[in-house]
């Protein structure tokens, strides 16, 4: 079902209106952020009507700001003053935006932003089961507000002449995937003439999340240990790059598998394994996809950049890697101290897949004819409103994901 989002100030002066909150990211280039802001000019007392959208860092909770101290920090602002209309030129209208400028009136007011292709992409650091406010991680929003100036920090703006909208910024999987990663490894052991040898590898790159990924282990053992079992685990890493070097590892998945592989002989399986959210609930700092209220999210997608572009302001950081480890058991009278287990590492990235081209749709004239029937009213100012259109027949199956 197609959406608009529609946001409303508590005074009713001014209302927000989106026809997406998910904006693409193709690494060489941006959706732009297209709406309409609806306003009601006798309220204005002299006063002028402005839309900014903000990329921030939040690194500390909310409740922890105190005496003007904010643990947040803006990566990235632009302000376009929408009412009194400027000389300035401006971009043509999109069809979203002809189609809701045709219900509102004169009292709608489009506007246009650009991302820049080196802003990071929406990411939450998932909070404790006791953690109240905000969480971390690097966000997007839209602010409509009533202000004498854009950023005058001496002007005090009041709450009910604002109204905000969440958006995200996301990358999906690219079309094009090359071949899966191999690696291997060999160790020797004390008291032991030859060594164990392990490879790994997967099929592809790229996986989606929620979906089994398929890793194949080669074990050659030529020592005089027993590998007891194989345990497969995949760690997410997240790169806190934005204001200081901050790198933590979490295990997203660890499972082991009861294959023993004795002296002088060889095992080659597959084992499928799917890193869930569902699984990791608890863990608090564990990065997952920007979270917008009421909807569910996955873990975060794998971050994927130019390779000219320059990370320290990317914010966050976020890759994974596939351990696969060959426990040797130990024996004899020096027990473990003659042995270690084996593990051999390869990366994955792990993404969301393209949903359904909607491009044509928005870009289409019938979107007018659909809004027919719609009228842009006034609202319970304390909620969002999604106005839904009628289902979009398309040739393609939406693809899906499990989450939490």
């Amino acid at each position: 079902m197609a959406k608009i989002y529609k946001k409303t100030s508590r005074n009713g002066s001014i209302a927000l209106y989106l026809g997406k909150r998910d904006f693409v990211d193709r690494v060489d280039n941006v959706d732009i952020v297209d709406g309409v802001i609806k306003i009601d000019p006798s309220d204005l007392a002299g006063r002028k009507v402005w839309v900014s959208l903000t990329c921030a860092f939040r690194y500390g909770r909310e409740d922890l700001d105190v005496i003007g101290l904010s643990f947040r920090k803006d990566i990235w602002i632009e302000h376009l003053q929408v009412y009194p209309p400027t000389s300035e030129p401006k971009p043509a209208n999109t069809h979203v935006q002809d189609a809701l400028l045709r219900k509102s009136g004169e009292d709608g007011h489009p506007f246009t932003f650009a991302l820049p292709t080196n802003l990071p992409c929406s990411v939450t650091l998932q909070p404790g089961p006791g953690d109240a406010g905000k969480a971390c991680g690097v966000d997007f929003e839209v602010k409509g507000y009533i202000a004498m100036e854009a950023d005058n920090p001496d002007e005090e703006i009041d709450k009910k002449d604002t109204t905000r909208l969440i958006i995200r910024k996301i990358q999906f999987a690219p079309d094009k995937l090359g071949a899966g990663p191999k690696a291997s490894i060999s160790k020797q052991f004390i008291m032991s003439e030859k060594p164990i040898q392990i490879e790994a590898s997967t099929e592809k790159e790229l996986y989606y999340h929620g979906d089994p990924i398929p890793v194949t282990v080669k074990i050659n053992n030529d020592s005089n240990k027993v590998v007891k079992k194989v345990k497969i685990s995949i760690d997410q890493t997240t790169d806190v790059v934005l204001y200081s070097a901050d790198k933590y590892t979490k295990v997203v998945l660890c499972e082991e598998f009861g294959d023993q592989v004795d002296p002088s002989c060889t095992l080659e399986k597959e084992y499928r394994v799917t890193p869930l959210l569902a699984n990791n609930t608890e863990k608090r700092g564990l990065a997952l996809d920007g979270k917008l209220k009421d909807e569910d999210t996955n873990l975060a997608s794998s971050t994927i950049i130019r390779p000219d572009m320059d990370k320290d302001i990317l914010g966050i950081l976020v890759s994974y890697t596939i351990k696969a480890t060959a426990v040797v058991s130990g024996g004899g009278i020096l027990g473990s101290l003659t042995c270690s287990d084996v593990t051999v590492e390869i990366p994955l990235v792990l993404m969301s897949p393209k949903p359904a081209d909607l491009t044509s749709y928005w870009n289409s004239s019938s979107l007018q004819n659909r809004l027919e029937h719609y009228q842009l009213g006034d609202t319970d100012s304390r909620r969002n409103t999604e106005i839904y259109f009628p289902r979009i027949k398309s040739r393609h199956k939406p693809s899906t994901c499990t989450t939490s």
